[in-house]
């Protein structure tokens, strides 16, 4: 697990065009190159085809958030061409996305008070999914992993399907985010 680093490496060019982020219920938003976010339901701007597109997903005042979260990033997969998946590998790969962004987001809500926001990340390599929350404990996988056990296998499964993860906090800010990057399919 690595902490210290709060992006990937690799090229992180300017995103191209992509579809709304707007999902039934939360309020969601697509931005360019990281930049502001467009209002929900407005398509982001236009840049270069071998970019990196980035939806956003509030969840202030809403229920159920863990299949809003796995809607709205089925929605994003989508969009940027990962489904419907050609191959068994490229369905695997957004099979990997969804658990994984479940994972997090049940994470929040039983250990965090819930989840603010998600935000997803893709270029034509890595996608990077954020999930950001107002508590202060220290994700981590429970050792040793006993298999046959119920429960605590979130940040496990995690570690295993993802290239790295780890958590960003901000200085004077309550909370943290916990992101996680998986590769694209190939």
């Amino acid at each position: 697990m690595s902490t210290t680093r709060p992006y990937s490496p690799g090229d992180r060019g300017p995103e191209p065009g992509g579809a709304s982020g707007v999902s039934g219920g939360g309020a969601a938003q697509d931005a360019a190159d990281g930049g502001v976010a467009a209002p929900a339901g407005v398509p982001g701007s236009s840049g270069a085809a071998a970019g990196r597109q980035i939806r956003r997903l509030s969840f202030e005042g809403q229920s159920g958030v863990v299949p809003l979260a796995r809607d709205f990033t089925r929605q994003a997969l989508h969009a940027w061409g990962w489904l419907p998946a050609a191959t068994a590998d490229q369905r695997a790969a957004a099979e990997d996305v969804l658990l994984v962004v479940s994972e997090l987001v049940t994470n929040a809500c039983l250990h965090a008070e819930g989840p603010d926001q998600l935000t997803l990340t893709c270029d034509n390599k890595v996608i990077r999914l954020e999930v950001t929350d107002r508590g202060t404990g220290q994700p981590a996988p429970r050792t040793p992993h006993r298999a046959g056990r119920p429960g605590g296998h979130g940040m496990f499964i995690v570690q295993r399907l993802c290239l790295d993860w780890g958590v960003v906090r901000t200085p004077g800010v309550a909370g943290k985010t916990v992101w996680a990057e998986l590769g694209a399919p190939a």
